[in-house]
């Protein structure tokens, strides 16, 4: 018994590990999608092309601010839920240094 709650516990915190690096990889995609519409290098407005950019990995935007020097600073949430609970993603980008 002891050794099943263990292996279900192992899973679990594996999962959430997969789901934290998911939802962190939305976060960075959303924030350089959103980044370049903010400098003109694409089309759209930089929250709305973050969000699409969100939404094809599975995530949603929780909040998107633009920052100084053209930068943009994106938080996301995984759509899915694990039982442990939604895994969040932040991300900032703009243009080289």
């Amino acid at each position: 018994m002891v050794v099943l709650m263990a292996a279900v516990l192992v899973m679990l915190l594996a999962q959430s590990a997969v789901q934290a690096s998911r939802a962190a990889s939305a976060a960075d995609l959303a924030a350089l999608a959103g980044a370049d519409a903010l400098r003109g290098i694409s089309a759209g407005e930089p929250c709305t092309v973050a969000n699409d950019a969100a939404s094809r990995h599975a995530a949603r935007v929780l909040s998107c601010v633009e920052g100084p020097g053209q930068t943009l600073e994106v938080r996301t949430e995984l759509q899915e839920r694990s039982m442990l609970g939604a895994a969040t993603g932040r991300a900032r980008a703009g243009p080289p240094p």
